[in-house]
């Protein structure tokens, strides 16, 4: 995810802390404050974050470390003091009688020894010397406080910004979990645990609020905090909340001797308490139990990002004490943010626009970055197999199979993948995967040509994934933009059988001229919509030749490369003349399309074949008819520079290598990136390097910028 401040980085970010000097510490100190300021708010507050968990930690230890660095630049509002975030209006307060604190992260097994090593030099014990700690799932949902009072609920709250939360009582008594009365307990009990939804009620939430068109949310975290903190408890109410008891804040009369205790005395009372939680002594079998809990993560049905680690012997806790805010007794033991296993379920396959078959992993959902996963892509049936491009193994030769634990990883916005595979918990009856020979769509054959990495339908517009997908991009923004006509709405009209190919989007008028009734009776449309769609698609006829050449989707031309089509014939009668005529490999139409700067016997290739294929050739042919489509400008014949490839390399010091590309086309150039035999002019300026000794090399004419502007002079 992005950072959503407006704030400038200050570029201090990948210098070392101890390289920084005072004046850079002091404004990277500003704007991590700010960064994490935004980003407490953001989570605790609405419930929205907006930057992920990975990149928050790593700001906050920056932050750390420029502070331990220059202790005395630390500033009052300082990240590092703060708990929690500022509390929503609409709330009731409520000061909270023992603090509710955060926890320090561990990331990795030596944080988790040096944790042990903290505590044992703290209270001076031998590193051989018994200490057990409590080890138990971080739930990654809201902290709450309940408030017992003679056995009876009267408060409920959240942590704020731990030292005042919001009141929200009566939402708390609405989730099952939660008891209104508990008998066996102290007078005061202040019970302390996590709200949270699990990924089935999470799931049908989102189902329903899709279906009334309500906000969905991003992950089981945000869906359980935006249901408690609702002003409305009768909304919390129709949401299917959960909560884990954990802890304890407030009491008259101790629970239990250990932390372990407390937690089975909070179970005979009536609260959920997490039954993974268990007794470990020393970090080796903390981490034991971490691994054994990650192990487990996609089966839980919940969202956990870490494992929890505290000193059980609650007399030890006491005598630690705390930080300013976090308990020096216990510390969070994050999963990475960016990974999770989880079981790939099966392999669904997905054919593009251009006939590509794309397998697709489904997967038991797990969050992943803060974004539940459910699908990932497996590239092609040679990634599944544990090769790469050129056959050579990759992990390790361990091919994928449906039914293994698989690690997903996700950076940032990108499509998840898969990592890796774990063979030890491959089941035993799990079959190499079988790329599908036919199309899944249509039924066509799907072969893989050589050099190709993957496997395609070749039913073409047959096809109706081709169809759909073909239609999607002929609408994209850089196609032909048609306002109120989106993916969606296509999806929609090819379903109900209203078009098929491009041409029928623009009959669509005259279609329901008689039938408009068919259009505006669908839900969300009407008279008004109706015809604004129509009419934004007349406003389309007339298009430009470059826009065309793209909408049609042709493999491996580009908006780049329609517009290079586009500028050297010049008009849509020269373009079809030339391809209707050309020969795959030889022929003055091959080769003239072959001499046009950023064209290659690949693309020339996929060009003819798509313009000589009978149905797609009819296609297009309807399309043409529809449209109005102009001329590129006509470039200058008359210019000393028309017809000639020209490079510019080196340092333009009277215009930007763009103004000159731009320039020299006009005179009817072509501009070459590179050096080459067919290359006419070299315009080199200061700089320059390979490239001036090539064309020296090869005897072309090279010049300077002045040369170059007094040969073109004012054309």
């Amino acid at each position: 995810m992005v950072q959503n401040s407006e704030t400038q980085h200050p570029q201090t970010g990948d210098v070392p802390v101890a390289s920084l000097s005072p004046e850079q510490a002091t404004k990277e100190l500003s704007w991590l404050a700010t960064q994490l300021n935004a980003a407490n708010t953001a989570y605790h507050r609405d419930d929205a974050p907006d930057i992920s968990d990975a990149t928050y930690d790593a700001l906050k230890r920056r932050n750390a470390a420029i502070e331990a660095q220059f202790p005395d630049l630390k500033r009052q509002d300082s990240p590092s003091e703060t708990v929690g975030g500022q509390i929503a209006e609409g709330f009731g307060k409520v000061k909270h009688v023992v603090r509710m604190l955060s926890l320090g992260n561990a990331f990795d097994d030596d944080d988790v020894h040096e944790f042990d090593q903290r505590i044992r030099k703290y209270l001076g014990l031998a590193a051989d010397a018994l200490l057990t700690y409590t080890a138990e799932p971080k739930i990654d949902g809201l902290s709450l406080s309940l408030r017992y009072e003679d056995g009876k609920l009267i408060q409920a709250a959240t942590r704020g910004d731990g030292e005042t939360g919001e009141n929200v009582t009566n939402n708390a008594r609405t989730i099952a979990d939660i008891p209104a009365k508990v008998n066996g307990a102290p007078d005061v009990l202040e019970v302390r645990g996590e709200v949270y939804m699990s990924h089935d009620d999470f799931t049908a939430l989102n189902a329903r609020q899709a279906e009334v068109g309500g906000k969905t949310f991003a992950n089981p975290r945000n869906a359980a905090a935006g249901s408690l903190r609702q002003l409305d408890a009768e909304i919390t109410k129709s949401r299917p909340l959960r909560f884990f008891a954990y802890a304890w804040g407030d009491l008259s009369a101790r629970l239990a001797q250990t932390q372990s205790g407390a937690i089975a005395k909070l179970k005979t009372l009536g609260f959920s308490t997490n039954p993974l939680t268990e007794a470990c002594d020393g970090p080796a079998a903390m981490i034991a139990h971490y691994k054994g809990i990650e192990a487990q993560r996609a089966n839980l049905g919940y969202d956990i990002d870490g494992v929890v680690y505290k000193v059980d012997d609650l007399t030890l806790q006491r005598r630690l004490g705390f930080r300013s805010t976090t308990p020096r007794w216990a510390i969070a033991h994050k999963f990475p943010a960016e990974l999770a296993w989880t079981v790939l379920e099966a392999i669904d396959i997905q054919v593009g626009r251009t006939g590509a078959l794309s397998p697709v992993a489904r997967l038991r959902p797990v969050t992943v970055g803060g974004v539940v996963v459910s699908n990932a892509t497996l590239h092609n049936e040679d990634y599944i197999a544990g090769r790469d491009g050129n056959g050579d193994p990759i992990r390790e030769g361990r091919d994928i199979r449906v039914g293994d634990w698989v690690q997903v990883y996700r950076a940032g916005d990108v499509i998840p993948k898969v990592k890796d595979i774990d063979l030890a918990r491959r089941p035993k009856d799990a079959m190499p995967y079988q790329m599908p020979a036919r199309c899944p769509e249509c039924g066509s054959d799907a072969i893989r040509e050589e050099g190709d990495a993957v496997r395609r339908c070749t039913g073409g517009i047959i096809c109706p994934a081709q169809a759909v997908e073909k239609l999607k991009h002929f609408i994209s923004r850089t196609a032909f933009d048609i306002e109120g006509l989106g993916a969606k709405q296509v999806e929609q009209f090819y379903a109900d059988g209203w078009i098929a190919t491009p041409a029928d989007i623009f009959t669509l008028r005259v279609r329901f001229s008689e039938g408009l009734q068919q259009l505006k009776n669908r839900e969300g449309w009407g008279d008004k919509s109706a015809a604004n769609l129509f009419d934004a698609i007349d406003e389309k006829r007339e298009i430009s030749l470059a826009r065309v050449i793209y909408s049609l989707g042709i493999r491996h031309v580009g908006e780049n490369s329609a517009a290079l089509l586009a500028n050297h014939y010049t008009s849509w009668t020269a373009f079809e003349q030339a391809m209707t005529a050309a020969q795959i490999g030889e022929g003055h139409a091959w080769d003239e399309l072959n001499n046009i700067d950023g064209v290659g016997a690949v693309m020339a290739t996929s060009l003819i074949t798509t313009m000589q294929q009978e149905a797609e050739r009819a296609s297009i042919d309807q399309l043409i008819k529809e449209l109005d489509v102009q001329d590129a400008e006509a470039r200058a014949t008359d210019s000393p520079v028309a017809g000639k490839t020209v490079v510019f390399t080196g340092t333009l010091e009277r215009m930007t290598r763009a103004e000159a590309k731009a320039r020299a086309e006009t005179l009817g150039a072509k501009v070459s990136g590179s050096v080459s035999a067919k290359t006419d002019i070299l315009i080199a300026g200061p700089g320059a390097g390979s490239k001036a000794k090539k064309a020296a090399d090869l005897g072309i004419e090279t010049m300077d910028e002045d040369a170059w502007l007094s040969l073109i002079g004012d054309a």
